[in-house]
């Protein structure tokens, strides 16, 4: 890795040192837009099926990375053939276009990829926000929208804005009854949701030896819920011991920040005073210690998911409940993160003592984190170790989940409320538990498949059953706007509302039909209205902070932009979002007085004129709301690359032209 980098000035952080080496454009410069060279990519059957789409659209022979993987992680329930046709396409692109394709059960892309193809050092896009948790193994690894992970399978640098780093210094070790998923809490704790918006989180300091990798890993997926660009870690002894373990030893590389390494914001987390915290209904930064909330009736525990996703994590449950019952009024789930892990729990006896709990063992995959199964009942409290509990997230629209570790999942499995796993300890006389984890890990590749020769993929045709539908064209923007706003919608509106998971879940490879999902969870009459309007004059929508936060989903862009949508008006957008909105077109614009959105409400009709001649040089923008008689002013933080982008209709107009 190089030891100087144009345009900035050492000592270095890891972030740079990663950021620089891969750096093809622009100045390290926070703020400015810059390009970076990707070496893998990561895409799960949720989204990568408009991957695999757009690599068609693009006419892509073959990807251009050092490698690209494809997961089935998320629509595993073959409840009728939409799934299954889903993954018969998928296995079909990633022969044709030469990607390694992980089978239905195989296991969660985010941990599967860390096991078998993570690599301290190398730069990976993913077509979901939770890419960020290979930061575990030393990489930078970001969360963007599906189109950029097929430019960057084509060959093309990802453009982002430079990030501020953000030094977070770990001391003292983690007391017994906590573990990482306390850390990120923590954090979330502090910061909320939105901050580590332009960021990235480098954990450094004398706390990070304590933590094994994928207890690194536990953090740095959740440093999507903070907002963050993406959330780094040293590759150092515990990396090198994580991939010996995994046969990959000849991987490893180690890479550190150089000693005085400046930070552009700076903070210390002393590790050994934290205790277990959890996230209330309905954000992940809605923070408490367990004990304020402790004796909250719970009907629902579910283990899992690439939040909490290491072998650890699921042998503490195990261990916590060996010799025990689960509460007769708990549902108690269990989803092991992948086959290798499953592997190991059984070879550990662990699987036996949480099914002889009471334990219902689910398929290796995302299962319920995404609303694929095991949605709660209504009014009835949910405690996972997943990373989200945005509203109706796990399929049922009235949900009440909440957000914490293994031990404090395991402790309210046993007593049917919420608990501080150290009062349970307590009450008990429980030891905590020492865990012999084995120091070979189960290493199985029976369920990936390898991407075909050159030469005999050219062979292959792509597989489409009647659920895949191809993109829709979209028209260039118009220099004249005016179109009623259609709805407007307060801070922190997720993708999850805009384009639901569950029941949605099956469609995402069709379009027209998903469209009929969009932002049902706000208001069911929206996609009704919307069509209403799509032949016509199109519609705006009017947001409040952090709007499009959570998954990286572009479909949350597209489905609007189908229904008609060519507007954003919002004071703040979540980053991912931002970009998926420009990517297909939609103009994205930012109150210049914030207090301006009250001034706007639903149904008035929004004139904006001079739009493509603004949008080219650069100057503000007004919308004149017809129906108050009033104007507000607008700007926008699109690079020349997204305006041209915009004007086209989106990027792949642009790229056609």
């Amino acid at each position: 890795m190089p030891t100087d980098f144009p345009g900035t000035e050492g000592p270095y952080t890891l972030a740079a040192k990663l950021i620089g080496s891969h750096l093809v454009d622009g100045q390290m410069r926070p703020g400015d837009e810059i390009g970076l060279r990707i070496d893998q990519t990561l895409t799960q059957d949720a989204t990568g099926t408009l991957v695999m789409q757009e690599l068609e659209s693009l006419g892509l022979d073959r990807v251009r990375t050092e490698l690209s993987a494809q997961y089935v992680d998320h629509n595993l329930l073959q409840t009728d053939e939409k799934n299954a046709q889903d993954h018969e396409f998928l296995l079909s692109a990633c022969r044709r276009y030469g990607v390694w394709f992980s089978k239905p059960g195989n296991g969660v892309s985010h941990p599967t990829h860390m096991q078998r193809f993570g690599k301290p050092g190398a730069t990976m896009v993913g077509s979901d926000s939770h890419t960020p948790a290979c930061g575990a193994l030393g990489m930078l690894a970001i969360g963007v929208g599906g189109l950029e992970v097929a430019l960057a399978m084509a060959g093309r640098p990802l453009y982002i804005r430079m990030p501020e780093i953000w030094g977070v210094e770990l001391t003292g070790e983690l007391p017994q009854w906590c573990s990482a998923k306390d850390v990120i809490l923590e954090m979330l704790r502090r910061h909320g949701v939105k901050g580590g918006v332009h960021r990235i989180i480098e954990y450094h300091g004398p706390g990070v030896a304590t933590l094994s990798a994928m207890d690194r890993h536990v953090i740095a997926n959740m440093g999507a819920e903070l907002g963050a660009t993406t959330s780094v870690f040293p590759a150092d002894d515990a990396v090198r011991a994580f991939l010996r373990a995994e046969d990959r030893e000849d991987d490893y590389t180690e890479l550190l920040a150089d000693e005085g390494a400046r930070y552009d914001v700076a903070e210390q987390i002393d590790l050994s005073t934290l205790e277990p915290l959890i996230a209330k209904p309905t954000s992940p930064g809605n923070v408490v210690p367990v004990r304020e909330v402790a004796g909250e009736p719970v009907a629902q525990v579910v283990v899992g998911s690439s939040a909490n996703p290491g072998l650890r994590d699921f042998a503490i449950v195990a261990a916590m409940v060996t010799g025990r019952q689960t509460d007769s009024a708990v549902s108690f789930d269990v989803n092991p993160s992948s086959r290798e892990i499953l592997e190991d729990l059984t070879k550990m006896g662990a699987t036996f003592e949480l099914i002889r709990a009471g334990a219902r063992i689910h398929q290796s995959g995302c299962m319920g984190c995404i609303g694929m199964g095991q949605a709660p009942a209504v009014g009835r409290n949910s405690l996972r170790t997943m990373p989200r509990n945005f509203p109706g997230r796990s399929g049922t629209r009235e949900d009440a989940v909440w957000l914490c570790s293994p031990e404090t999942a395991a402790a309210a499995a046993l007593t049917g409320r919420i608990t501080d796993p150290r009062d349970l300890a307590e009450e008990l006389g429980m030891a905590y538990p020492e865990l012999n984890l084995p120091a070979h890990a189960s290493v199985n590749t029976a369920m990936l498949v390898a991407p075909l020769p050159e030469s005999e993929a050219q062979q292959v045709e792509l597989v489409k059953g009647p659920n895949i539908s191809g993109l829709p064209d979209f028209d260039p923007i118009p220099d004249l706007i005016e179109a009623p706003v259609l709805l407007k919608v307060s801070d922190n509106i997720s993708t999850d509302e805009i384009s639901p998971a569950g029941r949605a879940l099956p469609f995402r490879s069709n379009i027209p039909k998903l469209a009929e999902f969009t932002f049902t969870q706000i208001d069911e009459t929206y996609p009704a209205r919307a069509a209403e309007n799509a032949s016509s004059t199109g519609h705006v929508i009017v947001g409040g902070e952090n709007y499009g936060q959570g998954s990286s989903r572009e479909h949350a862009a597209i489905t609007p932009r189908y229904l008609g949508l060519r507007v954003v008006i919002a004071k703040s957008f979540a980053r991912i979002h931002w970009q998926n909105l420009a990517n297909f077109g939609i103009l994205a614009l930012e109150f210049e007085n914030p207090d301006d959105y009250d001034e706007i409400a639903q149904g008035d009709v929004l004139r904006i004129d001079g739009v493509r001649d603004a949008l080219r040089a650069g100057t503000p923008l007004v919308a004149h709301d017809q129906t108050r008689r009033c104007d507000v002013a607008l700007s926008h933080r699109l690079s020349q690359r997204q305006v041209m982008a915009v004007l086209a209709g989106g990027v792949i107009p642009l790229l056609a032209e």
